[in-house]
């Protein structure tokens, strides 16, 4: 097995409205990477946000009595505070400098995964909410791809997540169509013939995570990258499969 990384280059300021599938298969064609079958190609929640308009300007947003309360707590603007409650359904922590919520697609990241970095032209007071349903977008690209391109690669969107007990952000995924996310390996055997009892396979994390090499956290410019040569076992589910449930929560 020889897996690649190829990043995408050229693509661009993302605006909202834009035909995100018809600039990624540009980019694809433009590169001059036929599709293969198994090709995965991760593309940041960043573009997604930004082609679905999921920018708010802080000087419309208003913060209630909570988000004054937790903004005290953790020094962060009241405002965005405000938003990160409208995006969550549970704050996990609130210390000086970091608050981490339950986003409502259940994954659990700082700040409900909204960012003021790299968002172009329009100022310090905007700021980008994830997309409104990264699994739906991951599917809805897939088909817009497959309306140019044959085969149609399997998508992941990515975003950058912090870890508990390291330091340090790596892309994991938060949407995925068209390959298992998690691949559950539960009842196989290892090399020595003994039943695997609780290996599940975080398929669509790793995928983020090798591409995020290729497309750099800061001002790569790179949105976008194939990942190429790798087997797609089983059949396809969502990243929202690689959620654990609050129910489950061994920390809480």
């Amino acid at each position: 097995m020889s897996i690649s990384l190829h990043p995408l280059a050229g693509i661009g300021e993302i605006r909202p409205g834009d035909d995100l599938a018809a600039i990624l298969a540009g980019a694809l064609t433009a590169s001059g990477l036929t599709p293969q079958p198994d090709d995965i190609l991760v593309v940041t929640q960043k573009i997604v946000s930004k082609a679905q308009n999921r920018f708010v300007d802080l000087a419309t947003i208003t913060p209630g009595a909570r988000a004054r309360h937790l903004a005290g707590i953790t020094g962060k603007d009241a405002r965005l505070v405000e938003l990160v409650l409208a995006e969550s359904t549970a704050v996990v922590r609130a210390v000086p400098n970091v608050l981490i919520t339950r986003h409502r697609s259940g994954h659990v990241m700082a700040n409900a995964g909204i960012d003021r970095s790299n968002t172009g032209a329009g100022g310090a007071e905007r700021v980008l909410l994830l997309p409104q349903d990264a699994d739906a977008a991951a599917a809805a690209l897939r088909a817009g791809l497959a309306a140019r391109l044959s085969p149609a690669p399997a998508i992941v969107i990515s975003d950058s997540f912090g870890r508990p007990w390291r330091y340090g952000v790596t892309n994991v995924a938060i949407g995925a169509a068209g390959f298992p996310a998690l691949v559950d390996r539960r009842g196989d055997t290892d090399r020595d013939g003994r039943i695997l009892e609780v290996t599940q396979i975080a398929l669509a994390d790793m995928v983020a995570s090798a591409a995020g090499l290729a497309m750099g956290e800061a001002a790569e410019g790179i949105p976008a990258a194939l990942v190429r040569g790798l087997p797609l076992p089983g059949a396809p589910r969502p990243a929202a499969a690689l959620v654990r449930p609050p129910s489950e929560d061994l920390f809480q």
